[in-house]
């Protein structure tokens, strides 16, 4: 689903902002929607309408008559378990879908960017100048204990996520939302900051997680902390059972409130959601091939091209499928760690990059399936191409000086590109030039040190065994070029640890950002999060702070292509990432048991969503001993 920033960010566990006094509002009063200048809509969207009328019967690429039933399973491999129930801090570790409970007031779909639509509210009510909205609430929702979900409730997650949030959030949020007000049972009123971005403000509030005040009382719940048991939500799931560290079940309410709006016809069709956890890539494939789960996403190249030969697949009781992808790449690199000193010359950084043949790598390792990451908005239009526009130029002019040379005038700094051969020359020859003139001389043992002669150091975090084969060429290279390099294999709690408190050279991680960012920008970029974990890299830099200002505030489709672009490009130019690579296609293989519409929508594979489960092809494959469930 295409979700807000502010969504998104709580999506993937971080959570809301700092107190601030609410406002009054002419929308207070009964009849509000009468005025002049106030819109009453059932959606909204960031650049114009969305798409879907209100009278809409069902989303356009769902079947909503999708049968019920049966079971979707997965696999987390090269995990280490879990230990609790809330993904809302990075105390612990949370099982898979511990939010799954949780509904918004408002969702988004998987074919628009930027619209949301009504899920926990009839109508939302608004200003031309989006200055307040007030949510009206479904009388009828209700939470999975059976209560009444109301306007208390909303103000009560509103303001555990703004005081209880990881810090970074509360950053973003302090920045927009000036406070909310019960106006009854079923109203609720948010005011937000004068002067701050509008354009997705109301979406980002409606995007936030409705929590059971009940269910926090009586179970002493804090968010800052590791939770036991699983939140009691209003949405279609609850859930089932947990082996901590081994599998995490949820299952199907029959009597959920919400299963009859058209936003959900042909949804959420499976009766249990189950996860299984393993410790080992290789050891969650043979799982799955022995059939204890039926549904992979396949991540490894090796395996897509050469390890789908086994029986299941020549019965044909397993389908392996390429299927499009129309989403922002999720920025896959290894970050270099800012805040290491051997990083602070950007030449350092620069050389580093030469050294990863992804050429080589894609061709010898890959099997040739995937291509190059350049953007932090890879696969989209907002990637930067080229050299700055005039109206780029514009942008980044004031904030020259802050950036990297030839931010005005060259082509946006794209990933270099490397020979045949492991070790390209060329690119070697260039790195050696940089590193010479950043002031780290080869010794005469082959090693390169600075003046006070310590040695260039490169330790490139890694907790899996499958990601050996390409860091350890990259080692090689960087070992040649007289760093002394290191692919340092962890256990999955080390590297946690070490990834959370910064004590690292290099990581992997995920940058791609939305299709319309916003505060995500901040915590992944932004100077005042330098030391949160989103941050990974440690940006801490005056000209990117005003970029980022500059995308939340983009008022049209134009503008925020023009700022994103001239971010982008300031991004990239600072060498703090190695790219590493993405497919524009999920590969997938799943047992022969699950339907699906024929036209996926472009923004989500959505297996767990809007897929289903076929009876009679599963009854014939347990017949034929395929499934040991």
């Amino acid at each position: 689903m295409r979700s807000t920033a502010l969504a998104a960010i709580l999506a993937a566990a971080a959570a809301a902002a700092t107190p601030a006094a609410a406002q009054e509002s002419p929308a207070a009063a009964e009849g509000a929607g009468t005025q002049e200048g106030i819109i009453v809509s059932h959606g909204i969207g960031v650049f114009g309408e969305p798409a879907l009328p209100a009278d809409f019967a069902h989303l356009p690429y769902v079947n909503p008559d999708a049968p019920k039933g049966g079971e979707m399973s997965q696999a987390i491999p090269n995990a280490m378990g879990f230990d609790n129930f809330n993904p809302f801090t990075f105390r612990g570790r949370a099982a898979a879908l511990s939010s799954i409970m949780l509904e918004s007031i408002l969702t988004g779909t998987a074919d628009e960017v930027g619209a949301a639509y009504c899920l926990l509210c009839e109508r939302i009510e608004y200003p031309e100048s989006r200055d307040w909205v007030i949510f009206h609430l479904r009388p009828e929702a209700r939470f999975s204990d059976g209560t009444p979900l109301t306007a208390e409730d909303v103000l009560f997650s509103y303001e555990t996520l703004r005081d209880r949030g990881l810090s970074s959030f509360r950053n973003v949020i302090a920045q927009k939302v000036a406070g909310a007000e019960v106006l009854d049972d079923h109203r609720i009123r948010f005011t937000f900051v004068p002067e701050s971005p509008r354009r997705d403000v109301i979406q980002s509030v409606g995007g936030l997680p409705v929590f059971s005040r009940a269910d926090f009382e009586a179970n002493e719940r804090d968010l800052e902390q590791p939770m036991q048991a699983a939140f009691i939500g209003s949405g279609p799931y609850v859930f089932d059972r947990a082996d901590p560290n081994r599998s995490v079940r949820y299952r199907r309410n029959p009597d959920y409130w919400g299963a009859d709006l058209p936003i959900n016809r042909g949804r959420f069709n499976f009766d249990t959601l189950r996860y299984e956890y393993f410790a080992d890539y290789g050891a969650a494939f043979e799982a799955f091939k022995a059939g204890e789960y039926t549904f992979r996403r396949e991540v490894s190249s090796l395996i897509w091209a050469t390890g789908y030969d086994f029986p299941a697949m020549g019965r044909g009781w397993v389908r392996q499928e390429t299927l499009p992808d129309g989403t922002v790449a999720s920025g896959q690199a290894w970050v270099l760690n800012l805040r290491r000193p051997q990083f602070q010359d950007i030449r350092v950084r620069e050389a580093i990059g030469l050294m990863f043949n992804f050429e080589w790598s894609n061709a010898s390792l890959f099997y040739g399936l995937y291509e190059r990451v350049d953007s932090f908005w890879e696969n989209s239009a907002l990637e930067a191409s080229g050299p700055p526009t005039e109206a780029e130029r514009a942008l980044l002019e004031p904030h020259a000086a802050d950036l990297p040379e030839g931010i005005l005038t060259a082509d946006a700094v794209t990933a270099p590109v490397s020979g045949e051969r492991q070790m390209d020359r060329g690119n070697l020859r260039r790195a050696a030039a940089l590193l010479d003139e950043a002031g780290w001389p080869v010794g005469s043992d082959g090693i390169r040190r600075n003046a006070e002669g310590t040695v260039l150091r490169v330790e490139i975090l890694n907790d899996s065994q499958t990601f050996d084969r390409v860091i350890n060429p990259f080692v090689e290279n960087l070992r040649a070029l007289g760093v002394s390099a290191q692919n340092l294999r962890v256990d999955n709690a080390e590297a946690e640890t070490r990834r959370r408190s910064f004590d690292f050279d290099m990581t992997s991680d995920h940058l791609g950002q939305d299709e319309i960012p916003g505060p995500s920008l901040q915590q992944f970029f932004g100077s005042a999060n330098v030391g949160d974990a989103f941050n990974s890299a440690g940006v801490e830099n005056r000209a990117i702070d005003a970029l980022i200002a500059q995308v939340e505030a983009a008022d049209t489709q134009d503008e925020l292509e023009t700022r994103v672009h001239a971010l982008d490009r300031a991004l990239r130019a600072m060498h703090f990432w190695v790219p590493q690579w993405y497919n524009p296609n999920h590969l997938v293989a799943y047992f022969d048991i699950y339907g699906r519409p024929e036209t996926l929508p472009p923004y989500a594979l959505g297996e767990m969503d809007f897929w289903w489960f076929d009876a009679e092809k599963a009854q014939a494959l347990r017949e034929a001993g395929a499934l040991r469930r």
